[in-house]
């Protein structure tokens, strides 16, 4: 299971675990099937450690789920922050997923059993290279606005699940 998500730098393909975090990837799907993402910037931007964007307000504060509500985390003890390009669902403490998402520029084990991790970078790491260049501001936001354009999905195994 693959998306691409189309951003003003370039294309960024991820691989989804949906065998595992099934409810998260349920809702990260969906919500890349209504167009939810289109729009969004990546709001918060810290060099060496991770980009985050999935928040309609854009401001590094909303989000919502398919469920209008913040759902339970999905920690699997053998899928880690090993390496650049991890896809997790941003939360705000235990058990308060959403809908905003970020991708690590570099292994991290201290986020690993807090955040349920969704997938990985699978093509186009240059384009995660331009984003971690991207000069920040206060509260390592981006002094200019790149956003997700859209999202191609390649294949939703949770549709076919569905029909």
């Amino acid at each position: 299971m693959s998306v691409t998500l189309h951003t003003d730098l370039g294309d960024l393909k991820l691989e989804l675990y949906c065998d595992k975090p099934k409810k998260s990837c349920e809702n990260f799907l969906a919500l890349c099937a209504s167009g939810y993402y289109n729009g969004c910037v990546f709001h918060r931007n810290i060099k060496g450690f991770i980009v985050q964007t999935g928040d309609k307000t854009n401001t590094g504060k909303g989000g919502e789920s398919i469920w209008k509500q913040k759902y339970e985390d999905e920690i699997f003890d053998h899928i880690k922050h090993s390496k650049r390009g991890i896809v997790s669902m941003a939360n705000a403490g235990p058990n308060t997923n959403q809908s905003q998402f970020f991708i690590t520029y570099a292994r991290a084990p201290q986020l690993d059993g807090k955040y349920t991790i969704i997938g990985h970078v699978i093509h186009e790491l240059e384009v995660l290279d331009e984003l971690e260049k991207l000069p920040v501001g206060d509260n390592h936001r981006p002094l200019k606005d790149v956003a997700i354009q859209s999202v191609t999905i390649h294949a939703n195994p949770i549709a076919d699940d569905v029909v």
